[in-house]
């Protein structure tokens, strides 16, 4: 139990550093660029999550699941499009749907997200035991 606790404070740590990127580069990217919102998650969400690959691989999870590093790349490029996907359903249907503003969808769009990475790449990257 003490080894999860730590794994969510290193993966909250890691989330919150991946925030402050892809939330920073939105907003740059749209107020500063002018590109539109859309593009500029698309945008954001790709650096975010090269960052957190890396961070996740060498400092949150003891990737130890017997795949190659080309399947855990592969698994963690699908798992983000799928969690990209998540964010831009979310992002969509706030904005444009219920018409708030696209900072504040981005938080609720970014926790949801978060729950989902970590549920999957925990799953994916670790043996089944719990030390």
């Amino acid at each position: 139990m003490r080894r999860l606790i730590n794994q969510i404070f290193k993966f909250g740590i890691v989330g919150i550093t991946a925030f402050l990127i892809d939330y920073g580069l939105m907003v740059f990217c749209t107020e500063v660029l002018g590109i539109y919102y859309l593009w500029s998650t698309v945008i954001s969400f790709t650096v975010s999550v090269i960052f957190n690959y890396f961070a996740s691989i060498r400092w949150v999870f003891q990737v130890d699941n017997g795949k190659s590093q080309t399947a855990n790349i592969v698994f963690f490029i699908v798992f983000s499009i799928i969690g990209l996907g998540i964010n831009q359903v979310i992002m969509w249907c706030g904005v444009d749907g219920l018409h708030i503003s696209y900072l504040i969808v981005k938080l609720f769009a970014t926790a949801i997200v978060m729950v989902f990475n970590f549920i999957t790449r925990k799953m994916y990257f670790e043996k089944g035991d719990t030390q």
